[in-house]
């Protein structure tokens, strides 16, 4: 009875998640520009929370977070290289030790879903070194991403995590990422965003470049760590 009350208490909140996240996108949108604008950046939404419920799943059955795709040739960054390299949307065939090599492109193909959101980009993906290696000792692991906005006078501050990540303050231990309408970078927000592999922008949506921050249109979901541990317990794929 425990094990199915855990697991229906896990369904709710992933329920509840995709909630929250579809009605962000409401509330965002009654912001845009044009009705086909809005509708892109509902349906990336959606694909967002898509996603962040494929990662779960998969490391419900895989026992560990998949690892990133790597980066197309001419898209590499310092945050991520062609190293590893296999089929286009499958996970780097080498394990990722450092937060650099875990972060990359999502593994679409592995995890069933669409190659890119509803602009054509592909979504990014960073995930914490110790999530991607089964099995998941969850009384060591440390969730490495943060997340930070701006407030009205854009001083940061945060919105997953804090300034330091430990077993009894845990930040979360993956990110997804769209780039929204442009996939250049610009503004020092999405410019940030680009290069990141710990610490990622979430912010309002702005066309305005004297914005603190610049114009900014990212999207951007974390992996809840106490639902991705229900799940897999649930799963017996966590010891």
């Amino acid at each position: 009875m425990k094990r199915h009350a855990k697991q229906r208490g896990a369904a709710l909140l992933t329920l509840l998640l995709i909630a929250t996240v579809a009605l962000a996108a409401v509330l965002l949108s009654a912001f845009s520009g044009s009705s086909s604008e809005r509708a892109r950046e509902l349906r990336t939404h959606a694909l967002l929370a898509q996603a962040n419920e494929a990662l779960i799943g998969f490391a419900a059955t895989h026992g560990r977070l998949p690892r990133p795709a790597p980066l197309a040739a001419g898209r590499a960054t310092g945050a991520a290289t062609a190293a590893g390299a296999g089929e286009a949307g499958r996970e780097r065939t080498v394990p990722c030790a450092t937060e650099a090599d875990c972060t990359g492109l999502l593994p679409w193909m592995d995890l069933g879903l669409q190659a890119e959101d509803n602009w054509g980009h592909p979504l990014r993906y960073s995930v914490s070194p110790a999530f991607t290696v089964a099995p998941l000792e969850r009384t060591a692991l440390i969730a490495s991403k943060r997340v930070l906005s701006r407030d009205a006078n854009g001083a940061l501050f945060f919105v997953a995590g804090q300034d330091v990540c430990s077993l009894a303050a845990q930040c979360a231990p993956a990110v997804i990422l769209s780039r929204g309408r442009s996939d250049a970078p610009g503004s020092q927000d999405e410019a940030g965003n680009l290069l990141a592999t710990t610490d990622f922008m979430q912010r309002p949506r702005s066309a305005e470049a004297g914005a603190p921050g610049g114009a900014f249109d990212d999207l951007l979901i974390t992996v809840p760590l106490h639902i991705l541990y229900e799940r897999m317990a649930a799963a017996k794929t966590l010891p």
